[in-house]
């Protein structure tokens, strides 16, 4: 991995993995492409050490030129860039399949011009027997990026994808959104106690990803074995205020990676597990 190019590299699992290949590898030049000119220049502040191994682009995978042109001598691509909250469907359906669908599209077309030899996609538990629409355009995102690996041609690129559940204590994830509740003297809404989420941390997301280029042919989907955790486990750890609100009828009660793993499945972490955790998350 000599150049790698990040979408959605401002995010949270894309700055870990820039934190990553600048402490643990030699890969000499990263690219992020995101859209956020603000974000990027606090990530730019964050990383100003390593300055020269850093190049920053502002752009969107909607638009297939701006990639073709950060593309450019990239040998590696990560793909992390999309939209990800679930109630963003409700009023902007479009928007998310403009980003996760046709962005990954645009994507594997600019990549098959530009030369690139390695594309991996980050994908979500929530692809599998899709219930809301974020669900369905990674679905979609995922059978694209498998497929191109039918097109390339003998010198195109391989394509494989890395699906898991959401990174424990992400940006916009559970974690954070209970501890501000918390915070502000709110009580924890809980959509369900009984709720089950795959437990997932940023550093296994990245050996994830790292075991699959270094394993990669072309046309892998690598899916974790994964913890889970019960959400009222979870307040109870917390430690706030409880409030149920009800489970909507985009968000499933379990969550399944395939037809043989479930969240209900799964090997649960206890609250003693859970507390730990928690450690060093807090407001």
């Amino acid at each position: 991995m000599n150049s790698v190019l990040i979408t959605g590299g401002t995010g949270a699992f894309g700055q870990a993995f820039t934190q990553y290949l600048l402490k643990e590898t030699q890969t000499q030049r990263i690219v992020i492409f995101s859209r956020g000119e603000f974000a990027q220049a606090l990530m730019q502040e964050k990383f100003a050490i390593c300055a020269e191994r850093l190049r920053f682009m502002i752009g969107d995978v909607r638009d297939e030129n701006r990639l073709r042109h950060a593309l450019d001598s990239v040998d590696t691509v990560v793909h992390a860039a999309a939209l990800k909250r679930i109630e963003v469907e409700e009023y902007n359906p479009e928007e998310l399949v403009q980003t996760n669908i046709d962005g990954t599209r645009n994507l594997i077309r600019a990549a098959h011009d530009a030369g690139v030899h390695k594309l991996i996609l980050l994908s979500t538990d929530k692809a599998f027997a899709a219930v809301n629409l974020y669900g369905a355009t990674k679905f979609v995102a995922e059978k694209l990026f498998l497929n191109a690996n039918n097109t390339r041609g003998w010198r195109g690129p391989i394509f494989a994808v890395c699906r898991y559940g959401n990174i424990w204590n992400s940006t916009g994830s559970v974690v954070p959104r209970w501890w501000a509740s918390i915070k502000q003297g709110k009580p924890i809404e809980i959509t369900d106690p009984e709720c089950t989420r795959f437990y997932m941390t940023l550093r296994e997301s990245i050996k994830l990803v790292m075991d699959t280029y270094e394993t990669m042919k072309g046309g892998e989907l690598n899916i974790p074995s994964l913890p889970a955790y019960r959400l009222g486990d979870l307040a109870t750890a917390m430690g706030g205020e409880q409030k149920i609100i009800g489970l909507p009828l985009r968000e499933k009660l379990h969550e399944s990676l395939t037809e043989c793993q479930s969240s209900d499945k799964a090997g649960r972490l206890l609250i003693p597990e859970l507390v730990e955790a928690l450690r060093g998350t807090g407001p």
